[in-house]
């Protein structure tokens, strides 16, 4: 098989502490969590204290300044073990980064410690009721008054809604200049007019609290804008490369991990004097999806060094996520096939990762958009080349 090279040893021993962090502190807990819907807090003031959370934070905003490989390993790890309660890749990887990238000093300051320790857990506040992946359509509003903002609206399928401490929240701050007037904002859940509906029954992941959010004329000083007026859709636009990439490490991870476990069982399983394993049909079947899966790994792989360079374009970002996304569908179902009447069962893991890998054609832009934004792409290259 053809070997990563993208991490050194240090990478290597943090990934045997995550390793070691899940089988203690996740592991043995995750059933019920699913069962309640939600993980505790105090897991992730576990994991804050594991370095586990905002991995490539800064050290004067509290973090360790390390690179991006250290969050991929602990997206990884989690997407390895099966266990998709903890929201990690929502708070560390999107809401950090945001205020990261486009924080004042004084949000860095007060936000992103907290958030390192997991003393303050971070949600994206996008998807609406009647807007999804068209985001420039969403209907909650910002409206100054003075030198605060008054915020009324309502959101849905919000992952961390229930534990959420702080929102970078899309709004509306000009309903008539389409994309041009959407505004983001850090919203301090504390605040009097915010309130969480409830905790929403999914399909899948079922240990991550998704929730709706209703805002009730939610007064916000000016100094909580993320960005400017009516820059909003620009900046999120900005980050959606780096937010499908993290789905496609998920799916490659997980595409791996499910064929590597398919193995371990068929070759156990016995039908017809024989194990599974051992028809034709299985071998052929597993050989395909190992195939695809190591293609899939190494796309992927070179999008990571990509984005480390500041080099990964929406395009990519988007082939990477459309991809990766199709066959940790396709590996979860054909995988769950040779499990036979086994494979239906919770209590197997293979189960688990089916219910739980139909989101990811969803999530972060829907497969039909990412195929918009790469056919665009070609047919605006082909008029460029022959103009």
């Amino acid at each position: 098989m053809i070997k990563r090279d993208l991490f050194n040893e240090e990478h290597e021993a943090f990934r045997d502490t995550v390793r070691r962090f899940i089988d203690k502190e996740i592991a043995p807990y995750h059933a019920q969590w699913e069962a309640d819907g939600v993980v505790p807090r105090e897991l992730w003031l576990k994991a804050g204290a594991a370095g586990m959370l905002c991995c490539t934070i800064p050290e004067e905003y509290g973090g360790l300044g390390l690179d991006y490989l250290f969050d991929v390993v602990v997206f990884e790890e989690m997407a390895r073990s099966g266990f998709t309660g903890p929201g990690f890749l929502i708070h560390c990887d999107l809401v950090a980064t945001y205020i990261k990238s486009f924080g004042t000093e004084a949000q860095k300051s007060h936000w992103l410690p907290k958030m390192v320790r997991g003393e303050a857990i971070g949600s994206l506040g996008m998807t609406e009721p009647h807007a999804g992946s068209d985001l420039k359509a969403i209907r909650t509003r910002a409206v100054r008054d003075g030198d605060d903002f008054v915020i009324s609206g309502q959101k849905v399928f919000i992952s961390n809604g229930q534990l959420c401490d702080v929102i970078v929240l899309a709004t509306k701050t000009d309903s008539n200049a389409g994309a041009k007037g959407v505004t983001l904002f850090l919203v301090d859940t504390s605040l009097p007019g915010f309130r969480r509906g409830k905790n929403l029954e999914k399909l899948g992941m079922k240990g991550q609290d998704t929730s709706e959010l209703f805002f009730d004329e939610v007064r916000v000083p000016a100094s909580a804008m993320l960005g400017g007026e009516g820059e909003g859709f620009q900046l999120m636009m900005t980050k959606l490369s780096q937010e499908r990439l993290a789905q496609a490490i998920r799916s490659a991870t997980v595409s791996e991990t499910v064929i590597d476990y398919t193995v371990a069982y068929t070759a156990e399983r016995k039908a017809f004097n024989q194990t599974i394993a051992d028809f034709q049909n299985t071998q052929f079947k597993l050989a395909e999806l190992k195939t695809e899966a190591v293609v899939g790994r190494q796309f992927t792989d070179k999008c990571i060094e990509l984005f480390m360079k500041g080099e990964l374009d929406a395009v990519d970002a988007a082939m990477a996520k459309m991809w990766l996304s199709n066959l940790h569908c396709k590996v979860v179902d054909e995988c769950l096939q040779l499990f036979g009447g086994w494979g239906y069962m919770w209590e197997y893991p293979i189960a688990r990762a089916y219910a739980d890998a139909r989101i990811v054609k969803i999530a972060g832009g829907s497969i039909e958009v990412m195929k918009h934004i790469i056919g665009r792409q070609l047919v605006a290259d082909y008029r460029k080349n022959n103009a």
